[in-house]
C-alpha cells in the first residue's frame, strides 16, 4: 500500500516535471518570439480546458445547458460578427486600420473568448445567485472552445477562392458545424469508452495504474481530433465533462482525490505561465499601437457583448422557470473579461504584413488589460450596489471576504466527486427524486447505472480502509520530520 503511494507521488512529480522541462525549453530559447503558439495549443491549453470541464458542477450545468449553449454558441457568434463586421466596415470607411473581411472576422472571433476568472472568484466569495454563477461560468467554458473553432474557421477561409460572399458564408457555416459537433461527439465517445473500460477493468487496488490510465484518456481525444482535422480543444472539453460525470465515479477514492488535485495544480501552472508571458510581452516584443483602432475595438467588444446578453436573455425568459432579471443581465454583460486565450490566438494568426500582426497583438493586450483591470476590478462594487448577493450571507461577507483561488482549490473536494453509494442506496436516491425531467431523468435512470460501477459493501469498506491507511501513513511521516525517527518515542508515549 505504501509502495503504491510512492508510485503515485512519482507519477505526479514526473508529470509535472515533464511539463516544466518542456516549458523551459521553449521559454529559454534565443529566438525573438519565445512564446510559440503551437506550445500553447499543444501543452498549455489542453490541461486548462480539460480541468474546467472535469471540475464542473454537473447538476447546475445540465439544468441550465440550454441557456449556456445559447450564450456560448450563438452569443459568441453574434459578438464575433459584430466586432468583425464593425472593424471591416470602419476600415473601409478609412476610420481605422483597413483589414480584409476574413482577418476582421478572425479578430472578432478571438476577442470574443471570455475569461471571467476574477468575476467567478468574487461570485463565490459573495455567494451570488447560483444560477447567475453557473450561467457566467458555463458560458465561459464553452465559449473558449467555440471562439477557437470560429477563429480557425476564419483562418481556413482566409485564402478562399469562392466567388460570392454568400457561398463563403455557407461553407464557413458548414465547416464550423462539422468542427463543433464532430469534435464534441468524438470527445463524448472517448469519455464514455473510458468509463466502460474503468468500470469493467477493476484497477482500484492499483491507484498508480488507475491514475496513469486517466491521464492517457484525458489527452487521447485531443490527439485524435487534431489528427483527423477536428478541434482538439472542443473534444477535450466534452471528454472532461463526460469523464467527470461517469468515469470519475469508477475510480478508487485515492485516485479521485489525486486526479482532481493534480489537474487543478497543472491547470493553475499553465494559466500562470500564460499570464506571466502576457505581462512580459508588454515590454519584450515590438508593438504597433493605433489609438483609434484600440478605442473602436473596445467599443465594439462592449456592444457585441451587450447584443449577445440582453436579447438572448429576454428570449430565454419565455422558456425558463428561474428568470434572468435585468440585474443579472447587466452583471453578465459586465463580466465579459478577456484573458490569455485571445492573446495566444492573436499570436497564432498568420497575418501579413507583419505590422498587421503586431497591431492585432497590441490591441488584444490592451483589451485584455482593460477588461481585467476595469471590469474585473469594478465587479465587487457593482454587485454591492445592485444588491445581488444572497441576503443570508450578506452580513457575513461584509466582514469575511476571501478571493484566494488556491485556498478554494485546497478545500474543494466536492461531495459529488467522492462517490460512495452502493447499489441499494443509489436506487433509493433515484426513487426519492421524482422531479427529474428530460436528460437528467434519462441519465439517472439508464446512463449513470450503465456507465458507472455501483459499489458493494466490500468495495466501500476497502476504499475507506485504503484512505485511512494512507492518511495515517502521511500523518506519521509529517510527525517524524526530516530526521525520520527521532520523534518515534514521543509518539509512542502519546499513543
Amino acid at each position: 500500500m505504501f509502495a503504491q503511494r510512492d508510485n503515485e507521488t512519482q507519477n505526479v512529480s514526473l508529470f509535472v516535471q515533464v511539463h516544466l522541462v518542456i516549458f523551459l525549453s521553449f521559454f529559454l530559447s534565443q529566438e525573438e518570439e519565445m512564446f510559440r503558439p503551437n506550445m500553447f495549443f499543444l501543452l498549455l491549453l489542453p490541461p486548462i480546458i480539460f480541468e474546467s470541464g472535469y471540475s464542473l458542477h454537473k447538476g447546475n450545468f445540465f439544468q441550465n445547458i440550454g441557456s449556456i449553449t445559447l450564450f456560448a454558441v450563438f452569443g459568441t457568434a453574434i459578438s464575433a460578427f459584430i466586432v468583425g463586421g464593425g472593424i471591416y466596415f470602419l476600415g473601409q470607411a478609412d476610420v481605422i486600420y483597413k483589414m480584409t473581411m476574413t482577418d476582421s472576422f478572425a479578430f472578432g472571433s478571438l476577442i470574443s473568448a471570455v475569461d471571467p476568472v476574477a468575476t467567478i472568484a468574487i461570485f463565490n466569495a459573495l455567494n451570488v445567485d447560483p444560477v447567475l454563477n453557473m450561467l457566467v461560468f458555463g458560458e465561459s467554458i464553452l465559449n473558449d472552445a467555440v471562439s477557437i473553432v470560429l477563429t480557425n474557421t476564419a483562418e481556413g477561409f482566409a485564402g478562399s477562392d469562392v466567388s460570392t460572399g454568400w457561398e463563403t458564408f455557407m461553407q464557413a457555416l458548414g465547416y464550423f458545424l462539422k468542427m463543433f459537433f464532430g469534435s464534441a461527439a468524438l470527445g463524448t465517445l472517448t469519455g464514455l469508452i473510458s468509463a466502460i473500460v474503468l468500470k469493467h477493468f477493476d484497477l482500484r487496488k492499483t491507484p498508480s495504474l488507475e491514475f496513469g490510465m486517466m491521464i492517457i484518456f484525458a489527452y487521447l481525444p485531443y490527439g485524435l481530433a487534431e489528427g483527423i482535422k477536428l478541434s482538439g480543444i472542443m473534444a477535450i472539453l466534452f471528454s472532461g465533462i463526460v469523464m467527470s460525470h461517469y468515469t470519475h465515479h469508477n475510480l478508487s477514492p485515492v485516485t479521485q482525490i489525486l486526479m482532481q488535485q493534480t489537474l487543478r495544480t497543472v491547470a493553475f501552472m499553465c494559466e500562470t505561465c500564460v499570464f506571466a508571458f502576457l505581462g512580459l510581452s508588454i515590454f519584450s516584443f515590438p508593438h504597433k499601437f493605433e489609438l483609434s483602432f484600440v478605442i473602436w475595438c473596445i467599443v465594439l467588444v462592449l456592444v457585441g457583448r451587450a447584443v449577445n446578453i440582453f436579447p438572448l436573455s429576454f428570449l430565454l425568459n419565455f422558456f425558463r422557470d428561474h428568470k434572468i432579471n435585468p440585474k443579472m443581465m447587466f452583471v453578465m454583460w459586465f463580466s465579459g473579461l478577456r484573458g490569455a486565450i485571445p492573446y495566444a490566438l492573436s499570436l497564432h494568426l498568420g497575418l501579413e504584413p507583419i505590422e498587421k500582426r503586431q497591431l492585432i497583438g497590441t490591441t488584444t493586450i490592451v483589451i485584455v488589460l482593460f477588461t481585467i483591470l476595469l471590469l474585473g476590478g469594478g465587479t465587487m462594487p457593482l454587485i454591492r450596489i445592485m444588491d445581488i448577493e444572497e441576503s443570508q450571507s450578506r452580513r457575513k461577507n461584509k466582514k469575511d471576504i476571501n478571493l484566494s483561488k488556491t485556498e478554494k482549490m485546497g478545500n474543494a473536494i466536492e461531495s459529488e466527486h467522492l462517490s460512495e453509494l452502493t447499489e441499494e442506496e443509489y436506487e433509493a436516491q433515484i426513487f426519492q427524486r421524482q422531479d427529474l425531467k428530460g436528460f437528467l431523468w434519462l441519465d439517472a435512470k439508464y446512463l449513470n447505472p450503465f456507465f458507472t460501477r455501483r459499489l458493494t459493501q466490500e468495495d466501500l469498506l476497502h476504499g475507506r480502509i485504503q484512505m485511512k491507511t494512507l492518511t495515517n501513513k502521511w500523518y506519521e511521516e509529517v510527525r517524524q520530520g526530516p530526521s525520520g525517527s527521532e520523534d518515534e518515542d514521543d509518539e509512542a508515549e502519546l499513543l
